[in-house]
Formats: structure tokens, C-alpha cells, sequence
């Protein structure tokens, strides 16, 4: 009997078994499989650029609970849910150094910071086979037409290039996994976590894929262009993507029960938006991963400099909700309780930082990462850049406070519902040795 093989399927943002073919291939290559998952960490650059040392309460409940509906998925399937709080780079190395690894299987990322642990674990452990494959895009990069370097540098053009192609039908889900395998890293026992009336948004597979039934089994899908735009109410748009986020949803399935919806229902501009609304989300995943760490920085992918600063007063009553503008108020005071805002709410409060505050636009997109329970780096850190006027579009997107309140809120309903009637005044104290340095 020859050796057994033993491999490691790192789940990150893809923490499903439904739609997942890098996780079947797996189970197709190797005897055994050690199923992979790092806690997140609060970074060094969140905490300095949102003078918080923790993540949101809502966000860090939503993903425990996706972990944990995860782990036992695995468990019905005789696998377990291997669960580090090391570094992925420092779990994966231990793994790779000391437990005989054959094969690593992980998403082909977006972020620049998980795609540089790959490059540096393929030089450490070049006899071990990595074996990647997009988790959360519609399409994989060869199905582009274009290559990554010749990225389309507005939305539109992308989205005339793209919205004729196919896209795959969601795969099978898996019914069999290899054995789990002995290793010697060092685990911890994943939160116990309850599913509360309360919760806004619960976790994991099962979740998720009810969530999605109900949506299209209503009407809600045929006026969602009129009614996306609302502030609040759950069936004012799809709430698909804090399970897109984390991977407990993947975008192939979307499409595929909305093509099942226009079958039954027909097909008109509202739900033909929820496919515009994917490829908007689908743009700036290959968008963070053209432009790596560019994403993160002040001037943008422009490499042109925003006329903002840093205004510690300003910026911590931005975060609480007292600023001058009720409208923005209430919305981050939503944020805060439960860890999510709606698309129109997120370009407020982003214009509001940067145009009326004068706030450096990474402040606001680190915070937005912290909190939100659908955090996507390209979709967050791709539509600051957006708003700040560095990055897919050229010019400022600056709202109007007041018209855009009287549009969305004219009776006050939102922020009355959410306290938007800040009883602080607005600060201009100033310290200029809380001004960070630019970068």
C-alpha cells in the first residue's frame, strides 16, 4: 500500500460546501484533509486608522456563526474544522513543515495580503502543490476577455465587455470528503454562538441559501431597481451580501436562482439591476486584485492625493453618529447596532467624511472594514476610492446633504427611527500631533 496523501483546503472567504469545486477536486486528490480556518485579527493599520481595537460586535457574531455552521457541515461530511488563531502564513508553514503536506488548496485571491502568504509559502515549500481557483467571482480570470493588466478603468466599459459572456452553472454539492488527518498545530475551540431573533443577519450555509429562496420566491426581485435605493427595510433590496461576503453564497448561485426567477416570472430592468449590481461587485474584485496594495493607499490608483487630512474630533463623531448632518447620523448609528447600512447610506456618510469633514478617505473605508457584517476589500476599498475620486472615477462624487435627505428621508422616519438628531456641535479642535503621516 503506498503513502497516503494528506492535503490542506485553507476555507477563508468561501466557507461553504455548496458550489465548491476546489474543495471537490480535493476530495477527488488526496487520501486525507486537514479543513483549514485562521481566526481574523485585529491589524496594526485597522487599529490605527480607526482607533478601535476590536471588530463590531454584529460583524464578529455574523462570521462566528458562519464558522460554526461551516465546521458542522464538515462534521456531517466525518471531516472537522481545523481552527488556529496563528497567522495563516504561520499555520500553513507549521502544517507544511512538520505533517508531510502534499497539496495546499486555497481561493486564487484578490487581496494582496493573502496572495503574498501564497508567493511566499510556494518559495519556502516548492514541492508542495498549490492548487488555486477564484471562490467568489462570476467568472474565473481566463473566462475575461481582456487581460488583467488591460482592466477596463471604468465600470461601464467592464460591464460592456462582460454581461454577454456565459456563466457556469453552480456545481454539484459535495457528498463525500477524504478522512481528516493527525497534525501537530496548535487549535482552539471555535465560540459556542446562538442564532438570536435579534440578529439581523445569521451565519452560515443554511442561512444563506434560506435567505435566498425566500427573496425569489416574493415579488421583491421585479421592483428592485425602484426600491433599491430606500435606506432601510429588508425587502427593499436583496441582503445577499454579507453571505456573498463571507463566502456561504457564491455569485454563480445568485445568478442561477435569478435566472430561474425570470423563467417563471419574466425578466424586466429591475431584476436585469440585480445582475448589474453583481458585475458592479464583480468589477472591483478584479480591480483590488490588478491593483494590490494601491487599494489601501491615500492617493489611490491614481496616484493622486486627495485634499483631506485628519481631524480626530470630527472623525470619532463621524464613527458615533453626532455629527451636524442627521441623515449621516442615523445611518452610522445602524452601522454600529447592526453592522450593516444600505448602498445609498454607504455613499452618505463616504461623501460626508471626505467633502464635509475633510477626513482622509482610508479613515472611513478602515472603519467601514471593522463593522460591516458584507465587509469585501474590493467592493469596500474599491468604492472609497470611488467616492474619495482616486479611483475608477476621475472626479469627485460629492452628494448633496440636504437634497439627498430630502430625497430619501423627507418625513424624517429614518432618522427618527435610528436618532439621527445629533445633540453634539460640530468640533473644529484640531491637534496637530494626532495628524498621522501621509502615506
Amino acid at each position: 500500500m503506498g503513502k497516503k496523501t494528506i492535503g490542506v483546503y485553507w476555507f477563508t472567504n468561501d466557507l461553504r460546501l455548496d458550489d465548491n469545486p476546489l474543495l471537490a477536486q480535493a476530495a477527488q486528490e488526496v487520501d486525507q484533509l486537514i479543513c483549514l480556518y485562521c481566526l481574523p485579527s485585529y491589524s496594526e493599520y485597522l487599529k490605527r486608522f480607526t482607533s478601535e481595537s476590536h471588530y463590531g460586535s454584529a460583524r464578529e457574531r455574523f462570521w462566528q456563526q458562519s464558522v460554526a455552521s461551516l465546521d458542522q457541515a464538515l462534521n456531517e461530511k466525518g471531516q472537522r474544522l481545523v481552527v488556529s488563531q496563528a497567522h495563516p502564513f504561520s499555520a500553513l508553514a507549521h502544517l507544511m513543515s512538520n505533517d508531510n503536506i502534499s497539496a495546499l488548496y486555497c481561493d486564487d485571491f484578490v487581496a494582496h495580503d493573502e496572495r503574498l502568504i501564497v508567493q511566499h509559502l510556494s518559495c519556502y515549500f516548492p514541492l508542495v502543490k498549490i492548487c488555486q481557483r477564484s471562490q467568489r467571482t462570476l467568472f474565473q480570470q481566463f473566462e475575461l476577455p481582456f487581460t488583467l493588466d488591460a482592466l477596463p478603468a471604468s465600470f461601464t466599459q467592464f460591464r460592456k465587455m462582460v454581461e454577454g459572456q456565459s456563466i457556469a452553472l453552480p456545481h454539484c454539492a459535495i457528498t463525500n470528503l477524504p478522512a481528516p488527518a493527525k497534525h501537530s498545530l496548535e487549535t482552539v475551540t471555535l465560540p459556542e454562538v446562538s442564532v438570536s431573533s435579534r440578529d439581523d443577519f445569521v451565519g452560515g450555509e443554511h442561512f444563506a441559501h434560506a435567505h435566498m429562496m425566500c427573496y425569489f420566491s416574493t415579488s421583491f426581485a421585479s421592483r428592485y431597481k425602484q426600491t433599491r435605493n430606500e435606506l432601510d427595510g429588508k425587502e427593499n433590496s436583496t441582503k445577499f451580501s454579507p453571505w456573498l461576503a463571507v463566502g456561504s453564497l457564491s455569485p454563480s448561485q445568485i445568478m442561477h436562482a435569478l435566472n430561474q426567477y425570470e423563467h417563471r416570472n419574466g425578466s424586466n430592468e429591475s431584476t436585469y439591476w440585480i445582475f448589474f449590481e453583481l458585475l458592479w461587485r464583480e468589477y472591483f474584485q478584479w480591480y483590488a486584485r490588478k491593483f494590490g496594495v494601491s487599494l489601501f493607499q491615500r492617493k489611490g490608483v491614481q496616484n493622486k492625493p486627495p485634499l483631506t487630512t485628519f481631524y480626530p474630533q470630527r472623525f470619532k463623531q463621524w464613527k458615533m453618529g453626532n455629527t451636524e448632518y442627521p441623515l449621516v447620523n442615523a445611518c452610522m448609528k445602524q452601522l454600529n447596532q447592526t453592522g450593516y447600512m444600505s448602498n445609498r447610506g454607504r455613499q452618505l456618510v463616504a461623501s460626508c467624511l471626505i467633502y464635509e469633514l475633510g477626513i482622509d478617505w482610508r479613515y472611513g473605508a478602515a472603519y467601514m472594514e471593522s463593522q460591516l457584517v458584507d465587509y469585501d476589500v474590493g467592493s469596500n476599498w474599491g468604492n472609497w476610492q470611488y467616492i474619495a475620486g482616486v479611483g475608477a472615477s476621475r472626479s469627485a462624487r460629492r452628494f448633496d446633504q440636504s437634497k439627498q435627505a430630502a430625497l430619501y428621508d423627507p418625513q424624517r422616519e429614518f432618522v427618527l427611527r435610528w436618532n439621527g438628531n445629533s445633540s453634539v456641535a460640530t468640533s473644529d479642535n484640531v491637534d496637530m500631533v494626532d495628524w498621522p503621516k501621509r502615506a
